[in-house]
């Protein structure tokens, strides 16, 4: 008998039967609200009406259509119906199934297009787990250790994290930019650095939003060098922060967006998106792919589309965030254990940290395992598993947040304890 890799470990006990909204049910009938999303894939919910309905016509018609070999019409209706919702001028397309391999595709991409060989990647990042996408990933050994040598090319500069290092916004975001410059005349030369990949809220990284003042810095060095800016919106795309793509908080427009996560509620779908003559810089037969833009994951694609504009989701999205970050912060104001309580929208985060402010694991992964006991699935993330993140869908009310701090709340008490 065949078994699972060993290495599969599951954050939970629950083996899932069902899902419905913000609910996913265990095969023994318990019911547990659901912040983690499938880490933030389950945008519409679980299981969205609309979203099934459109899945299940198109399996009965077109299952795989190869993108290469034919076309098929919900791959180009989605292609036509995202230029609704992509940033102006983002206006070509190349669909894939995974987040990693839309990075991959945006690495390729950047250096067909400049001919230049380096990326710079910024600390705390994650672009993926394939080869070149770790050889960017910093956010934690387990995604890059075992694996030297690694992809060559890849410098990395620090990430503004203001409450690592102890310091304000302000001077977090001033280091990191006068420490990219340093590396522009120490590591990598402006004319040999195809472009700058950036996350707008770092997610395995530790849930750490970006701030403007960084994001412009990229903007301007990118636009002054000659560097195409790639902003990974994999996690943060799709309302999850409360606008539409979360570089929007921060004023910035990438050259290159990359996608996955929201988008299909669930069906496996990707993409990068830039305009058409930069795209067309990539050299030819270099973008293609057996799975890439999959009828069934088209349909449901476009299905989520039309549910996140019709039921307001980006907007609900910033309003439920706002309340749970506000309820989030009044608890850790009771736990001095959490330092830190930061995010976007609904991306939403907790560090726990002992009283001489080091990271503290034990006490979040308790934390984690009671909020299960209690009805709650959340993660982890950060570089020492020490930050508890939330991740709803969009769909959340404000019953269900205010069931889940409660939830919170009681786990909190018990991992405290004694």
């Amino acid at each position: 008998m065949a078994t699972l890799s060993p290495l599969l470990k599951q954050a939970t006990p629950v083996l899932a039967a069902r899902g419905e909204g913000c609910y996913l049910y265990a095969e023994d009938g318990t019911r547990y609200l659901d912040f983690t999303a499938g880490i933030g894939v389950t945008s519409t919910g679980h299981c969205h009406p609309r979203v099934v309905e459109a899945a299940q016509q198109q399996v009965a018609t077109l299952i795989h259509g190869q993108y290469t070999t034919v076309m098929h019409r919900p791959l180009l209706r989605l292609a036509e119906r995202l230029g609704d919702v992509l940033p102006a001028g983002l206006d070509s397309l190349f669909f894939m199934n995974s987040g990693s391999e839309s990075v991959e595709a945006a690495l390729r991409l950047a250096r067909h297009a400049t001919g230049r060989p380096n990326v710079v990647v910024f600390h705390g990042s994650f672009h993926g787990r394939t080869f070149g996408a770790a050889s960017m990933t910093t956010s934690g050994l387990k995604f890059r250790a075992g694996l030297s040598p690694l992809m060559g090319g890849v410098a990395v500069a620090p990430f503004p994290t203001a409450f690592r290092y102890g310091w304000d916004e302000d001077t977090a975001t001033e280091f990191a930019l006068r420490e990219l410059d340093y590396l522009l005349n120490t590591v990598t030369a402006p004319q040999e650095t195809a472009a700058f990949i950036v996350e707008p809220v770092l997610g395995e990284g530790g849930y750490i939003p970006a701030t403007p003042g960084f994001l412009q810095g990229l903007r301007e060095r990118a636009d002054r060098h000659g560097i195409l800016l790639i902003v990974d919106e994999v996690q943060t795309g799709w309302g999850r922060t409360g606008t539409y793509w979360g570089h929007e908080h921060f004023g910035v427009m990438p050259d290159i967006l990359v996608s996955a996560k929201g988008l299909a509620s669930g069906f496996p779908l990707s993409l990068i998106a830039a305009r058409e003559e930069l795209m067309a810089k990539a050299w030819p037969g270099s973008q293609g792919g057996t799975y890439g833009g999959n009828a069934v994951a088209c349909a449901a694609a476009l299905a989520t589309v039309d549910v996140i504009e019709d039921e307001k989701l980006v907007d609900n999205a910033a309003a439920m965030g706002a309340e749970l970050f506000t309820g989030l912060q009044r608890l850790a104001s009771d736990h001095p254990g959490i330092g830190d309580v930061r995010g976007l929208g609904l991306m939403v985060g907790c560090e726990f940290v002992t009283a001489d402010g080091e990271p503290d694991a034990a006490t979040a992964q308790r934390a984690q395992a009671a909020a299960h006991e209690n009805g709650l699935l959340l993660l982890m993330c950060g570089a020492w598993g020490n930050v508890v993140r939330m991740i709803p869908p969009l769909i959340v009310s404000p019953a269900q947040v205010q069931e889940g701090l409660e939830a919170w709340e009681r786990a909190l008490r018990s991992a405290t304890a004694g």
